[in-house]
């Protein structure tokens, strides 16, 4: 990665915490009756923010609640693991020092909430390799569009050509490729079977922090 800028994903990209989305999502929609296979339901949340599939939730099921006290229902248990025990993806911390130390500015662009990503990433001591973290809900758009990415631009000063984006799923990197980024791939056990695919958008892949990206 050869890129003065670098964007980065969090969930499933620097910290591995797609298992405990997933647990709090049947958690929660166990509380209200919903049992089962729900994966397919658990699937289609992904590109979401909390709020939007809150709403999502309150469609699909027909929940009589507001989507603003179900959002806060499903951070109130995520504020926990983040605080807690949500970890770092093995030799990320090596590799953003490495960049840092090439003199790449860096962020955070996430569908999570901008607070709770800062308290997670101070907590593991990576927090001062960002300059900033931005939420998808701070632009109002989840990453099926271009926004929370164009957003991070304008505050690097950058164009698109010159950012790299780092993400492990393959909508957002198609979202970012198709807004002129230069996309990297990161393997998530959670996306496991999007590998090949994401593999194909990305201009480059890395299968683990510590291999090096690869040009595909």
């Amino acid at each position: 990665m050869d890129k003065r800028f670098a964007i980065f994903d969090f969930d499933g990209t620097l910290v591995d915490s797609a298992g405990f989305w997933q647990e709090t999502e049947r958690d929660f929609l166990s509380r209200r009756g919903i049992t089962g296979d729900i994966s397919a339901i658990v699937e289609k949340t992904k590109p979401m923010t909390v709020p939007e599939a809150s709403r999502f939730f309150i469609q699909t099921y027909g929940f009589d609640e507001s989507p603003d006290a179900m959002s806060d229902e499903m951070y109130a248990a995520m504020t926990r693991h983040y605080r807690e025990d949500v970890p770092l993806k093995d030799g990320a911390a090596a590799y953003l020092a490495d960049l840092a130390g090439r003199g790449v500015q860096m962020c955070v662009a996430s569908a999570t909430a901008a607070r709770l990503m800062r308290e997670c990433l101070d907590r593991m001591g990576v927090g001062s390799y960002f300059a900033f973290v931005l939420s998808c809900m701070d632009v109002g758009a989840g990453k099926l569009q271009p926004d929370v990415y164009l957003a991070a631009a304008r505050r690097f000063g950058a164009e698109p050509g010159e950012i790299a984006v780092y993400e492990d799923a393959p909508y957002a990197l198609r979202t970012a490729k198709q807004a002129g980024f230069y996309t990297i791939g990161v393997y998530d056990a959670s996306a496991a079977a999007h590998w090949d695919e994401i593999r194909r958008i990305a201009d480059e892949s890395l299968k683990s922090w510590g291999e090096g990206a690869k040009k595909d």
